[in-house]
Parts: structure tokens; sequence; C-alpha cells
């Protein structure tokens, strides 16, 4: 069955592909550092992966840079979460991880899996990831507009409060493996469920179904669906 697309908000960027299944829905949120050039059928095939296991599915697409100025993003993301029917486990995929461990700080979650997300943003923009990535989604770099990082950054929102698995690969040469073990021992001594998962690959392989690290990519997903289930 094909994906029914549904809009949450006016604009040609608004809306999400929704693959009905059973269960608890898993919504994809994709990478692309923020910029335009990247759209949700990055992460489809994660999508159609999914539903071909009988997931609910729920593909986000939002307005990047280029495209809306700051916070569009975020207050897209947080208003296509605010559409889906019940806690979801959230997917995101670099730029998305940074985005499903931000919104999952503002709606009702299960829990989040990142796949090499950015997770902790100043860090990010210090470092010069994805060229100046981070720096043109916020507008402006840390200690120009501290107040921004404090809303966005996710290691600033700690503790979130519910399960997050950081999946990264060592041989990642797009977000280093550093940001996400960052993160983890930062939500950690938060108090939070947090855990690191090395898998061989790289920054993509993180999002192919049809690669060795799939399957511990997937157990993530159904470990926190499982843990909803025994609740």
């Amino acid at each position: 069955m094909s994906a029914e697309r549904r809009s949450y908000g006016p604009g040609e960027h608004r809306f999400v592909d929704v693959y009905p299944g059973a269960g608890p829905p898993v919504v994809l949120l994709h990478g692309g550092f923020w910029r335009a050039r990247v759209a949700l059928d990055h992460i489809a095939p994660v999508a159609e992966a999914l539903h071909a296991r009988g997931h609910t599915v729920v593909n986000v697409e939002y307005r990047r840079v280029g495209q809306a100025d700051w916070p569009a993003t975020l207050n897209d993301v947080e208003a296509a979460l605010r559409t889906v029917d019940g806690p979801a486990v959230l997917v995101g995929h670099s730029a998305g991880g940074h985005l499903a461990a931000w919104v999952a700080s503002r709606v009702p979650v299960l829990g989040v899996v990142s796949l090499a997300g950015v997770l902790t943003l100043a860090d990010a923009a210090r470092e010069g990831i994805g060229d100046g990535a981070v720096q043109d989604f916020v507008g402006a770099a840390p200690d120009e507009a501290p107040d921004r990082y404090a809303a966005a950054d996710p290691v600033a929102l700690l503790p979130l409060g519910v399960p997050l698995r950081a999946v990264h690969a060592p041989g990642d040469d797009r977000v280093p493996l550093s940001i996400s073990r960052s993160y983890v021992a930062a939500a950690r001594a938060a108090g939070d469920d947090a855990e690191l998962v090395e898998v061989a690959g790289d920054h993509f392989t993180l999002v192919d179904p049809e690669h060795a690290a799939w399957p511990t990519v997937y157990r993530q997903v159904t470990d926190l669906l499982a843990g909803e289930e025994g609740r």
C-alpha cells in the first residue's frame, strides 16, 4: 500500500506521508543539515522497510533553510508531531536526529532513535559540522545567539525524560561519533535512559535497510515499541 500524503499546515513543504499499519506509530525525520536540497524521500526506504514489517509510519516533511526563516523548521516539526495519533517512537537521521531529540522535549513520545544525530548543537557549530550548517540553521553562532541555542540544543534541554538510543558509526565523516558520545554522557548524568549504540558503516548506511547495520537500527525501534507494550 502506498503512503497517504496529509498536510499539517499551509505551503508545499508542510506535509507527512502516512503508511498505515499496526501498533504505535514510528515517526521519521530526515536529515540533510536542515538544508532545502534534501527532502523526506531520503529516508523513505526506512519508511518502506518499517511498513513492510507491519508498522504504522509517519514520514515528516518540513520547511528548511532557504524555504523559511528561523524558527520555522522547529515549529513545523512540532506541528507535525501534534497531528500524530498517539505517542510515537521518533527516528531521526543527522539533522533529523537533532529534531527528534528536540521535539521529544515538547510533545509526548515513547522514545527517540537518533541515527548519527546532531545532538549537541552548539558543539557542532563550533566544530564547523556541515560547512557551517548549524549557523545557517540557527542564523547565528553560539556566542551571537545564546538564547536560540538554549532553546534548540537537545543537550541544553536535558533531562529528556524518555529513552534515547544514539546509533552512530565510528566511520562517520559527516557527524563525528563524539557528538553522540557527548550527548549520551550528559543525558545519563542528568538521569536519562540514554545509550550509545556503535555500528559499522558510515553516515548514510544508517538509513539503508540493505546494509548490515539495519538489524541493529531496527532493534532499537522495536525495543522502544516493546517497552510501551510492557507498560
